[in-house]
């Protein structure tokens, strides 16, 4: 029996094997080991294009449906909502089917086998609410399912890092897994003991990168369309705050696609009208005509990793106005993401707690995901635990490893 082990990530997406017990990854996106999760339907129709196709197909200004962070939306209602995508009306629920389906083409021609088992990576929590988080589950179950697996497994993502990274540390080494990818922050507590891994505890909340690019991009870059600014009333004296909502919406990853509607478009022009700022106002105006959601989401991403350096930078809006940028530095950045700072820190006391552990108890720390690469995160690690060696593990595929081991537990089932 052949099981795939697949890392369906907010972000990017990996796919593996176990041959010969050995790991094997199985190259889904051309001379890469991750896939971006994000797919492009052409407006007049024509082949859905996946990761780096479809990130082509919006930077080349084909005219399109670009999505990103489908993942994010498993367990709302937004999941099985009917919209036109690509000149047909599809629900995200299919859109995440026809990617996992393309995920398992592309797997079966690389390795010659035809998959009908899989084993899915899944974050400790989809959402607090355990009920939300049970129908999350349930819904990416169906759409394995619909996407022509048979039989699909799941195994927590912090978890299967552990499996993937103990390796790295003595036997009888008590480590932290601390994965923050792009939608969820994970942590896990385990023991490595007799060439086994036990894990003693584990946690999640709803934060990743994704929220790191939205506080960003709010403080930062909308500011520069008119976030924050007035609005002289229509009668009367006396000014009004410009409501947040729409740059609320540009700012999420998982919610662009859906805030280019004639009410969004009809609000901004009327907000320009009323400015304190019309100028501001008239670039978002143009960002929801052009619809350049995207296009910003991706400068600020770029601006994000490269003020994570602790230099100053800039967050490049030449495609909206000739010459736009916002300032974005070490120090501005940390501020944007107290907030998530102080959540990712009771996060991790809440592990160490559930475990029955002191900080000192702790020997390693491991950092997995994307996102662990944010210096806040390593900073947060340091702090608490600073007795602990910190590793840093392959923060894209330590997960998609771990559960390539984990498919010979499996294979015994």
């Amino acid at each position: 029996m052949s099981i795939l082990a697949i890392d369906f990530g907010t972000s990017n997406s990996a796919a593996a094997i176990l041959e010969d017990g050995a790991v094997r990854r199985v190259p889904i996106e051309a001379g890469a080991d991750t896939l971006p999760t994000a797919v492009f339907f052409p407006a007049r129709g024509g082949a859905m294009r996946i990761g780096e196709a479809a990130a082509q197909a919006l930077t080349g200004a084909e005219e399109g449906r670009y999505m990103r962070a489908l993942k994010s939306v498993l367990g709302t209602p937004l999941l099985h909502e009917s919209r036109l995508i690509g000149g047909k009306r599809r629900s995200l629920a299919q859109v995440i089917t026809a990617f996992l389906a393309e995920l398992r083409q592309r797997a079966g021609t690389a390795t010659g086998r035809t998959f009908t088992h899989a084993l899915s990576g899944r974050p400790v929590r989809f959402h607090p609410d355990p009920a939300r988080d049970a129908r999350a589950e349930s819904d990416l179950r169906a759409c394995y399912h619909a996407a022509g697996f048979d039989h699909v497994a799941f195994l927590r993502e912090p978890e299967a890092a552990a499996l993937a990274c103990h390796g790295g540390g003595a036997l009888g080494e008590t480590g932290l897994i601390v994965d923050i990818g792009g939608g969820t922050s994970d942590f896990s507590v385990y023991r490595a003991e007799g060439g086994r891994v036990r894990i003693l505890a584990s946690h999640g909340i709803r934060l990743g990168g994704t929220d790191f690019d939205q506080a960003l991009s709010l403080t930062h870059a909308m500011p520069l369309l008119g976030h924050g600014s007035q609005l002289r009333r229509e009668m009367g004296p006396g000014l009004l705050p410009v409501p947040n909502a729409i740059y609320a919406e540009l700012a999420s990853w998982a919610h662009i696609p859906f805030a280019y509607t004639p009410e969004n478009r009809r609000q901004a022009q009327q907000m320009a009208r009323l400015a304190e700022d019309p100028a501001a106002l008239a670039r978002l105006v143009a960002v929801l005509r052009d619809e350049l959601g995207h296009d910003l989401a991706f400068a600020v991403e770029r601006g994000k990793i490269a003020a994570n350096g602790g230099t100053g930078t800039r967050i490049a809006m030449g495609f909206i106005e000739p010459g736009l940028a916002a300032p974005i530095s070490g120090t501005s950045l940390s501020d944007a993401l107290q907030d998530h700072g102080r959540a990712l820190d009771q996060a991790l006391a809440h592990t160490l707690a559930r475990a029955g552990l002191s900080p000192g108890d702790i020997n390693s720390v491991v950092l997995v995901g994307g996102s662990s690469l944010m210096g806040l995160v390593s900073d947060l690690a340091a702090r608490h635990l600073p007795g602990a060696r910190i590793r840093r593990s392959e923060a894209f595929t330590a997960v998609v490893d771990g559960l390539a081991l984990g498919t010979a537990a499996e294979q015994c089932s």
